[in-house]
C-alpha cells in the first residue's frame, strides 16, 4: 500500500499548505482537503473511493469540485463513505443543489455519478487487499478515524479528534501498526481554543501519546499555518521521547 499525503495543513497559504487529504495507491482518498486540487486530471478520474472522517470544509473542501470534473471520463460511480451522520450532513449543506448540485441523481438515480456508503465505527471495508477500518474519534461534529491496513503494515489516521481514551485501546491492539498520524492544531498558550474546538495542543498530545503501548512512528498533522514551529517546539518539549515529526506535504509512506 502506498499513501501520498496531498495535504496535511490546519489552514492554506503557499504552495506547501493544503488542507487534509490522503492518496491511497491511486484510486482511493482518505479526506479530500485542497490537496485534492493539485492532482491532474487523469489522476482524479481513477479516484474510486472517498473515505471521509468528518464533514468539516478543510476535509471535504475538493469532493464537489472532484465529482463535478470527472462525471464525463467515468463508467462507475464515485463511493463517498462515512458515517450516516457526516452523509447526512454533507447530503444537508453542500448536495442539496443550492451550495451543489446532488450527484446522487446525476444524470439519473439509476447511473448516478457519485454514491454513498455509511460506514460505522469499528467497521472495516475491505477493497483490492486493503483494508480501512473507522477508528473512535472525538470531535464537534460525528467523526472517525482511519486504520489503513495492508496485511503487512498499517498506518492509523486519527482525523480532527481530542483527548479520546476510547482510541487508544483500538491502537494498542494493532499488531502490525507501522505509522500513527495524529493532529495538533494549536499551541499550548491556545489551549482553552483546542478544548474548546475539540483538538489537540502540545500538552494534550504529550498525555494522549503516554496511552500508546506499541511502537510506531508517530506524525504530527493539522498544524495552524503561522503557528507550525512554535507548536512543533512545544511539541518536542512535551513529548520528545515519543519522537513525533511533523507529516509534510508530498510525504510517502509506503507499508
Amino acid at each position: 500500500m502506498k499513501v501520498r499525503v496531498l495535504g496535511c495543513s490546519g489552514g492554506i497559504g503557499g504552495s506547501h499548505r493544503r488542507t487534509t487529504s490522503m492518496l491511497v495507491d491511486d484510486d482511493l482518498l482518505i479526506d479530500a482537503g485542497t490537496g485534492v486540487a493539485d492532482l491532474s486530471l487523469a489522476e482524479l478520474a481513477v479516484i474510486d473511493h472517498v473515505f471521509l472522517t468528518h464533514s468539516h470544509l478543510d476535509h471535504i473542501a475538493s469532493l464537489p469540485l472532484l465529482v463535478d470534473s470527472v462525471s464525463d471520463l467515468r463508467d462507475k460511480p464515485l463511493t463517498v463513505y462515512a458515517t450516516a451522520e457526516t452523509l447526512a450532513i454533507i447530503g444537508k449543506h453542500i448536495f442539496n443543489w443550492v451550495i451543489w448540485p446532488d450527484f446522487r441523481v446525476i444524470p439519473s438515480p439509476e447511473e448516478a455519478v457519485m454514491r454513498y456508503r455509511s460506514i460505522a465505527l469499528g467497521q472495516s471495508v475491505r477493497l483490492g487487499g486493503r483494508t480501512i477500518t473507522a477508528l473512535p474519534a472525538e470531535h464537534t461534529v460525528p467523526a472517525v478515524g482511519y486504520q489503513l491496513d495492508s496485511g503487512s503494515g498499517s498506518l492509523v489516521f486519527t482525523g480532527d479528534t481530542t483527548i479520546n481514551d476510547a482510541f487508544w485501546p483500538v491502537v494498542n491492539s494493532i499488531a502490525n501498526l507501522r505509522f500513527l498520524l495524529i493532529e495538533t492544531a494549536f499551541p499550548n498558550h491556545e489551549r482553552r481554543l483546542a478544548e474548546v474546538s475539540k483538538h489537540l495542543c502540545p500538552s494534550m498530545l504529550a498525555t494522549e501519546l503516554t496511552k500508546l503501548t506499541i511502537a510506531a512512528e508517530v506524525y504530527v498533522s493539522h498544524l495552524k499555518p503561522g503557528q507550525s514551529e512554535l507548536t512543533m517546539a512545544e511539541i518536542e518539549s512535551c513529548a520528545g521521547s515519543f519522537k513525533p515529526r511533523m507529516l509534510q506535504h508530498n510525504q510517502v509512506f509506503e507499508f
